[in-house]
């Protein structure tokens, strides 16, 4: 239900001004102007509005009324004179079950400012005005104790990414502590003290609407839109800064951890592939960089594509970064569910504004779209604070490791708005004595941090790194695809909007089908099914959606037409053949390998926790070719009359022999047709 709670009376209610009029007190300057500013005058107005940090010198001043709605397509991006508006809308966690995925509902609204005044105001000008008193807090700590936190990572990784379930989970935890000071002075303040205190941030910025203040310095864009252009911005790898601030010699030990790199590999090839559901390019990854912040430095990549997707779908497609829920993305939430407490509310969600562009078309994909993150934030209901954080868990993590990245990423929130003491050496060594006054000295210039972060991209596919459209993106392009069908069926991991892009790379004409909608028809005619990757045991019978794969690739391969199964549907295609299934004894989560793929060395992003396996040396059973480890006899591929199957992603940034690899697959399991259609 929509509702438009805009009169000076219910924000009375909310932020209980002390007398009928009043704002809260805003610090003056020795000088009083005959006329209120910008943002005394919002203030006075009574009305809900957003203070937005985008850059060193402004702030933006957005006010408007405010509605609720249901669906994010529901975003009123014109009026009811179909006139084109701005729109600052507040996305919450919930908001995946549009997705069909699983949550802790707690019903928080999908809150929409609707912009009538967009202002910039001189960023030392507001600071002027606003409060700084500190603000005291009580009964302050965390929800879930160390010991309990560290206990649900040793959880996770046992029982959810040791089964199979996925590679990288986010699980919070939040801080929350009593206020008694009225809210929009509370949020008025920390948000001075974020300005001050916090810097590196992609937004900074504060929301008041009716019964809700938000105030945040979010690192991270969750994905942005403009001119045709889709940018994601995912950032992993934590590095907790010692007394004193980060220096190069202490950065270099954080760059140089296996744990941290893959951590941020595993969480670029989740958001390409919503990139790739988005974006008719699939899109490109630069970077990595370096973000570094007061208390944290993060390493980040930008990706990069094209789009004509109404920016409200773009959003829908993208929820949420995989850096605040995991990967694969739907069983993320489910695990999510499984082991946090209670609703995430607005964390981990985005502030998503639409703004009209001056070609703005009739069915609003005319809008710009700029949407950070709902981390690093702080929000206040009903007297009480609460500020959640997560850590991403990965196969070796370490639980008490996890526990101190909580602590360090609350800190950065706390530390700012003084709730703990601030690292003032590290602040005072943050600035370069010999730089304009407020000039940052970035670690990402020395030239050993800058060829570490520049290594990293030695172990990526270069398909994903390059031009699309140059040779030294596609190594291989053959006419294996021109003029024939792809059916991909998804076992939900969208590692396939990945695959498919590939396939069209190749020359094929591709559909994406879901496990529990794939029409049998439509598999029968398709000159190639893919039977695609997904979390899980792949021996799980009871499960509806192994039981549902299990017979698409039973049905293909007996019918003896192309098939090509990817690493679940690569364990069940080996099952079918006679080959043992069995859990691998340390998961293979975003684990890079080079290993033979029938007489070819190739480098292969493995995303398993379960394996076929055979005796040592196997090389044939029956019609069927095994490529396995010669020791272990861990299967990697097979091949037969039609069919071919691989157990890691070729599709993957970490294989970097992919494209080529998927191309001889390809190549052998379409024989069938290929004779058929010369």
């Amino acid at each position: 239900m929509c509702s438009r709670p805009s009169t000076l009376t219910a924000l009375e209610a909310v932020f209980s001004f002390p007398d009928e009029r009043s704002p809260p007190d805003l610090k003056k300057g020795p000088a009083m102007t005959p006329s209120p500013s910008p943002l005394e005058s919002a203030l006075r107005a009574g009305r809900p509005f957003a203070l937005i940090a985008r850059d060193a010198e402004s702030v933006e001043l957005l006010t408007g009324d405010v509605v609720d709605v249901d669906l994010l397509a529901d975003i009123p991006l014109h009026d009811a004179a179909g006139t084109p508006r701005e729109v600052l809308a507040l996305v919450p966690y919930r908001q995946v079950v549009e997705r069909g995925f699983e949550c802790h509902d707690d019903a928080a609204p999908l809150r929409c400012l609707l912009v009538d005044t967009h202002q910039r105001l001189p960023r030392q000008a507001v600071l002027a005005e606003l409060p700084t008193e500190p603000v005291a807090l009580a009964d302050a700590g965390f929800d879930v104790s160390d010991t309990d936190y560290a206990d649900i990572v040793r959880t996770v990784i046992a029982d959810e990414i040791g089964r199979g379930e996925g590679a990288n989970f986010v699980i919070r935890r939040d801080f929350t502590a009593a206020v008694d000071v009225d809210p929009l002075t509370a949020g008025l303040t920390w948000f001075r003290a974020l300005l001050e205190h916090e810097r590196g941030a992609y937004w900074t910025f504060l929301v008041s609407t009716p019964g809700h203040l938000t105030v945040g310095a979010s690192p991270e864009a969750h994905v942005s839109a403009s001119g045709g252009i889709v940018t994601m911005n995912p950032i992993s790898g934590t590095f907790r800064h010692p007394a004193g601030g980060a220096t190069a010699a202490t950065l270099t030990e954080f760059l140089s951890s296996t744990k941290e790199t893959e951590e941020l590999f595993m969480v670029v090839d989740e958001e390409l592939k919503m990139m790739s559901a988005v974006c008719s390019d699939g899109g490109r990854i630069t970077g990595p960089h370096l973000k570094e912040m007061s208390r944290l430095t993060h390493t980040e990549y930008m990706l990069r594509g094209r789009s004509a997707m109404d920016p409200r779908e773009i959003l829908r497609e993208t929820m949420f970064a995989p850096t605040v829920t995991g990967s694969p993305m739907q069983n993320a939430c489910t695990v999510i569910k499984r082991h946090e407490r209670a609703p995430r509310g607005y964390y981990s969600g985005v502030a998503a504004l639409f703004t009209p562009t001056a070609d703005e078309a009739a069915d609003g994909t005319g809008h710009d779209l700029d949407a950070p993150i709902l981390i690093r934030t702080a929000y206040l209901v009903d007297g009480r604070l609460r500020v959640p954080v997560g850590a991403t868990l990965v196969r070796h993590s370490d639980p008490d490791g996890e526990v101190g990245e909580t602590h360090g990423k609350a800190a950065g929130v706390l530390g700012a708005i003084g709730a703990i003491p601030r690292d003032e050496v590290a602040e005072r060594a943050a600035l370069d004595e010999d730089a304009p006054v407020g000039e940052r000295r970035a670690l990402a210039d020395d030239p050993d941090i800058a060829a570490l972060l520049a290594a990293r991209n030695d172990r990526l596919a270069p398909f994903w790194l390059n031009p699309q459209d140059t040779p030294d993106a596609i190594p291989v392009r053959r006419a294996t695809g021109a003029g024939r069908t792809a059916v991909v069926v998804d076992a939900e991991d969208r590692f396939t909007t990945m695959l498919a892009h590939q396939l069209r790379h190749l020359g094929f004409d591709v559909t994406i089908t879901p496990w529990n909608d794939a029409d049998p028809s439509a598999l029968e005619r398709a000159d190639v099914v893919v039977a695609g990757p997904g979390p899980g045991d792949p021996r799980d019978e009871a499960s509806p959606r192994i039981a549902r794969m299990r017979a698409v690739v039973a049905a293909r391969l007996a019918s003896g037409r192309p098939l090509l199964a990817v690493c679940l549907s690569h364990q069940i295609l080996a099952d079918t053949l006679g080959i043992a299934l069995a859990p691998l004894g340390s998961p293979h989560q975003g684990l890079q390998k080079t290993v033979e793929v029938f007489g070819r060395p190739a480098s292969i992003g493995f995303y398993n926790t379960f394996t076929a396996r055979v005796a040592p040396g196997t090389l044939r059973l029956g019609a069927t070719e095994i490529s396995a480890d010669p020791a272990s006899g861990d299967v990697y591929a097979l091949r037969g009359p039609g069919y071919a199957s691989v157990q890691g992603h070729l599709e993957s940034i970490l294989s970097r022999d992919g494209l080529e690899t998927l191309d001889r697959l390809l190549t052998h399991a379409l024989a069938p047709v290929l004779q058929e259609k010369p």
